[in-house]
C-alpha cells in the first residue's frame, strides 16, 4: 500500500467511524475555549469539563477574570493539576486581552502564542475549534498514531504536525485531528493496545513496531 493509499484509507475509515466531531471541551466562545484548553494540559477533558463551569460561573470573560485573584483561580482549578502555573497564565492572559485586545481573543497564531501559558498546540486548538481557521493541533494521541501508522517518524510533535499537514488535505485538518484523537482513545490507546481492535494499525501500521509489540504472528495478521 502506497502512502497515498494509506492516507486515503485513514480518511475513509475515520469518516465512517466519526462523521460528527463535537469539540471535547465545553465552552461558549473563544475565551472560554482558550481557558479550557489551557486547563487541559496534563489533565483529562472529562475533568476539565467538571471544573471549568465552576470557574466560568465566577468569570467567563477576561474582565471578570481579572477581578479574581490568582489564588482564587488556583483554588478553583486545583483538581486539574499544575494549578500555580495555570492560574498565573489565566490571570495574565486575561489582563493582556483587556489591555491590548478590548477583551477579545485574537484570531492570530502569533498573538495567541505570545499570551502567557499559551503554546503552539493551544493556539492551534483555539484557531481551529474557536475560529474555524485551518490548523492541525498535535496531542499525544495524534503523535502516537501518526508514528504507529508509519506516516511520521515520531521524532517530535513539530515534525508530526508538518507531516500531517503535508499528507492530509487542508480542508480536512480541523475535523481530522479530532477524528484521530477519538480513534486513539477508542481503538489505539497508549496502554493495553490491541492490534485486533486497532484495525487501522493492523492494515497500515509500522511493521517493526507491530513485530516488537505483538510478535511475528502479528505481521501475518497485517498481511491477511
Amino acid at each position: 500500500m502506497t502512502k497515498a493509499e494509506k492516507v486515503s484509507f485513514v480518511i475513509a475509515s475515520l469518516e465512517e467511524l466519526y462523521p460528527e466531531t463535537p469539540i471535547p471541551l465545553d465552552h461558549k466562545d473563544p475565551f472560554t475555549l482558550l481557558v479550557a484548553v489551557l486547563l487541559s494540559a496534563q489533565c483529562t477533558d472529562e475533568r476539565v469539563n467538571k471544573i471549568s463551569p465552576l470557574l466560568f460561573a465566577k468569570a467567563d470573560n477576561p474582565y471578570d477574570m481579572m477581578k479574581l485573584s490568582r489564588e482564587e483561580i488556583q483554588d478553583i482549578i486545583r483538581p486539574c493539576g499544575l494549578s500555580p502555573m495555570k492560574s498565573k497564565g489565566i490571570y495574565g492572559l486575561s489582563r493582556i486581552l483587556v489591555e491590548d485586545y478590548q477583551g477579545k481573543v485574537p484570531a492570530d497564531f502569533k498573538a495567541l502564542e505570545a499570551l502567557p501559558a499559551v503554546g503552539h498546540k493551544t493556539a492551534s486548538v483555539v484557531m481551529s475549534q474557536g475560529f474555524g481557521h485551518p490548523a492541525f493541533p498535535v496531542d499525544t494521541h495524534i503523535h502516537r498514531l501518526m508514528y504507529r501508522w508509519n506516516l511520521s517518524n515520531g521524532k517530535s510533535v513539530e515534525q508530526t504536525e508538518k507531516d500531517a499537514k503535508r499528507l492530509f488535505p487542508k480542508e480536512l485538518w480541523n475535523k481530522l485531528h479530532l477524528q484521530i484523537i477519538f480513534y486513539g482513545r477508542e481503538y489505539s490507546p497508549a496502554r493495553s493496545w490491541s492490534l485486533e481492535k486497532d484495525f487501522i494499525s493492523r492494515r497500515i501500521g509500522r511493521k517493526s513496531l507491530i513485530r516488537k509489540t505483538f510478535g511475528e504472528k502479528a505481521i501475518a495478521l497485517m498481511a491477511s
